[in-house]
């Protein structure tokens, strides 16, 4: 167990709330969260809320354990935090469909069931008929299909909702439209404030290098833009998350559908664009065509961070700062597995082995290779 008295986690997102549930319950009194806008209003606000680890699988990995381990704690970390707060986040496990429409498609699920399906994972393969009659409002266009019933989704603002209440029931300190520009070994300097703290989790996501220090070398964590869409319908029609190899529409319980998303590189521009927007609504209306009768109900756009690999960071980068960042398209997907990591490193000295397969070093032991 590492000594402490103050704990500082810089980033209120679902990362760095999740961490501070987990710590509080735990047992640590003194917890503060830093946030440089509004407590969950960046990337957990503006994510689709999927958990699919196997859909979006390219093989069997340290990070692919990761996911699915994650995954594994949702049922108990919703019915935890609806305990706790009376929030109910809509954890949905009707799976989750991965459907072909060209032949390119028809070659991509080919390959990617045999190699599941031969490594035991659970997935279905369905002919055309068999996805419409699941999914009756998916196009007459769809060729075949792939059904993972592991696959879920939890709607994320709720969840960062619950995940608020839970800190402010709690006595966890929010403090929000603070920006840390400089740290150093015990210290977090905002533009009108120093913070001290005995341990700090870094958990600002896409900001994360922008943060100063002279004490340690911070990865470079980029922000990707992703750009999104939503449309309002009398009643629920779809029970699944519908992929395709180009987009992918999240159904919700109360009939609002989301759709999306663009992949863009271009910095820390949060504004949504006409063209992508197009592009978006193109590949949902190949999903389903009675989705074009619908207007735009909203749109939106996140910064996903990335990080070199497009791996996860987590872990020390020195005796009392830890980082928990970069976790891409699947920040709410790992939030419980990171917080969990991090709150038994803290408190019980477990060093778990995504700590070496994630290392914050890892970039900087390339670069002096």
């Amino acid at each position: 167990m590492i000594a402490m008295n103050k704990v500082l986690i810089i980033g209120g997102g679902v990362i760095g709330l999740s961490i501070a549930r987990s710590l509080s319950k735990k047992g640590i009194k003194k917890i503060t969260i830093l946030e440089r806008g509004e407590i969950g209003k960046e990337a957990s606000h503006a994510a689709a809320g999927m958990l699919a680890p196997h859909a979006e699988a390219e093989k069997l990995d340290d990070f692919f354990n990761f996911c699915t381990e994650s995954l594994s704690l949702y049922p108990q970390f919703s019915e935890e935090l609806f305990d706790e707060t009376g929030i109910e986040v809509e954890l949905d496990k009707s799976g989750t469909l991965y459907l072909a429409f060209t032949e390119n498609d028809v070659a991509e699920i080919t390959g990617r069931f045999a190699w599941q399906k031969q490594n035991g994972l659970k997935v279905e393969h369905l002919s055309a008929q068999e996805v419409r009659k699941l999914e009756p409002f998916v196009s007459p266009d769809v060729r075949e299909g792939l059904f993972f019933p592991s696959d879920w989704q939890v709607e994320n603002r709720k969840l960062v909702a619950a995940l608020r209440k839970f800190c402010e029931l709690n006595n966890v300190q929010i403090i929000e439209n603070t920006e840390v520009t400089n740290l150093s070994k015990n210290i977090a300097e905002t533009f009108d404030k120093k913070h001290e703290f005995d341990i700090v989790i870094l958990a600002n996501g896409a900001w994360l290098s922008l943060i100063k220090t002279d004490d340690f070398v911070l990865p470079d964590v980029r922000p990707i833009r992703g750009q999104m869409i939503s449309f309002n319908t009398a009643k629920r029609l779809f029970s699944k998350v519908i992929y395709s190899p180009r987009g992918y529409i999240v159904p919700r319980k109360n009939g609002k559908i989301i759709a999306g998303a663009s992949v863009e590189d271009v910095g820390f521009d949060k504004r949504t664009s006409d063209f992508e927007i197009e592009k978006i609504m193109e590949h949902t209306f190949e999903i389903s065509p009675s989705l074009s009768n619908l207007s735009i109900s909203e749109k939106w756009s996140g910064l996903r961070p990335c990080s070199p690999d497009n791996l996860p960071v987590l872990g020390e980068i020195s005796d009392n700062v830890f980082i928990a960042a970069a976790h891409y398209r699947n920040g709410i997907l790992l939030a419980p597995k990171t917080a969990e990591l991090i709150a038994e490193r803290i408190t019980g000295g477990t060093i778990s082995t995504y700590f070496r397969t994630f290392n914050p070093n890892r970039f900087s032991l390339k670069t002096n290779a």
